[in-house]
C-alpha cells in the first residue's frame, strides 16, 4: 500500500518506494409530529463543528506567505474518555482534524507543534522538493475540514517531514494521528451496500498500515530520542507501546513496556491503572 495516495492532486509524485524509518518493516423509526418537534428543539441546542474553531493567521517559513488556518477554541472543548491507546475524543468535535498546519502557496505542512521549528537546511530541502513541485488547490471558504481534507494534510505533514529528514519520533506521531483519523472516519462510513463495506474495509486496513508504521517508528525514536518525546513522557509512550504491541499480538514486547509503566515512580496512578488491565488481557490471551 502506498501510503503516500492521494498527493498526486498536489502535484506531488507519490511513491511505493518511500521509506519513513530507515529500513524498518515495514435505525428507521415512525414519528409523530410531537416527537418530531421535540427532536428539531433539541438540535437547536447541539453546537456545530464550527463553533468551536476559530482562524489563527500564520506566516510560512518557507515562502514567507501569510495565511489564515483553522484551530481549535481550547477553551470550548469538553474532553470525553479517550480510547484504550490514548486516541483523544471530544464531544461534538474531532479535534484531531485541526492539529495540522499547511501553508496553501507552497505546500510547508507540518503538525501545529512543529510547524514554526525549521533550520535553513531544512528550508532548503522543502523548497527543493516540495515546494518546487507543489501545485496549489483552488481555494475554498469550508468552515470545517472532512476528515478525507483532514487526511490530505496529515499524508503533507508526513511527507514534509520525510523530506525535511525530521525526527523519528515526528513521523511516527504522524502516522499514530493518521491511524486515528482513519478509524474515525470509518466509523462515521455507512455500510449497507458492497462498495460502501469495501470502501470501509479499506480505510480500516490503511488504518491498520499507518498503526504499524507508528508502532515501528516508536521504537526506533526511543532507542534514540531523549523524553518527552512529541510531548509525551515515558510512561505514556511505553503504555502506548505496550497497547499497539497487544493490538499485534507482540505480547512478549508488550509485557516489557508494561512493566516499564507499572514500576515508573512518575507514571500516573490511572496510567498504572490502565496498565494492569492491560496485563490482564495479556495473560489470559497466553493462556489460551
Amino acid at each position: 500500500m502506498n501510503i503516500f495516495s492521494g498527493l498526486e492532486k498536489f502535484g506531488l509524485k507519490s511513491t511505493e518506494s518511500a521509506q519513513l524509518f530507515g529500513d524498518s518493516q515495514k435505525e428507521t423509526v415512525k414519528k409523530d409530529n410531537n416527537t418530531v418537534n421535540t427532536e428539531q428543539e433539541e438540535k437547536k441546542d447541539v453546537p456545530l463543528e464550527q463553533d468551536f474553531i476559530l482562524e489563527k493567521t500564520v506566516r510560512c517559513k518557507v515562502c514567507d506567505h501569510v495565511f489564515k488556518t483553522k484551530v481549535i477554541k481550547n477553551g470550548r472543548v469538553r474532553r470525553m474518555e479517550s480510547d484504550r491507546d490514548l486516541r483523544p475524543r471530544f464531544q461534538y468535535i474531532d479535534t484531531l482534524k485541526y492539529d495540522v498546519t499547511s501553508c496553501p502557496v507552497c505546500g510547508y505542512t507540518a503538525m501545529n507543534r512543529y510547524f514554526d521549528h525549521l533550520s535553513s537546511g531544512q528550508i532548503k530541502l522543502i523548497r527543493e522538493q516540495i515546494a518546487s513541485q507543489f501545485q496549489p488547490k483552488d481555494g475554498t471558504s469550508e468552515s470545517t475540514y472532512t476528515y478525507d481534507q483532514a487526511i490530505d494534510r496529515y499524508k503533507l505533514s508526513l511527507l514534509n517531514t520525510v523530506v525535511k529528514r525530521g525526527r523519528d519520533s515526528e513521523k511516527a506521531y504522524t502516522c499514530l494521528k493518521l491511524s486515528w483519523l482513519m478509524r474515525a472516519k470509518a466509523e462515521t462510513m455507512p455500510e449497507g451496500t458492497p462498495e460502501e463495506k469495501a470502501a470501509k474495509a479499506e480505510c480500516k486496513k490503511e488504518e491498520e498500515e499507518f498503526y504499524f508504521q507508528a508502532f515501528e517508528g516508536f521504537q526506533q525514536a526511543i532507542a534514540k530520542e531523549m523524553f518527552p518525546m512529541c510531548g509525551m513522557e515515558q510512561s505514556t509512550v511505553d503504555y502506548l507501546l505496550a497497547y499497539m504491541a497487544y493490538h499485534f499480538q507482540k505480547y512478549e514486547i508488550a509485557s516489557k513496556f508494561l512493566a516499564s509503566v507499572l514500576t515508573s515512580p512518575s507514571a500516573s496512578r490511572r496510567m498504572k491503572d490502565m496498565g494492569l488491565e492491560l496485563k490482564e488481557e495479556i495473560i489470559a490471551k497466553l493462556r489460551k
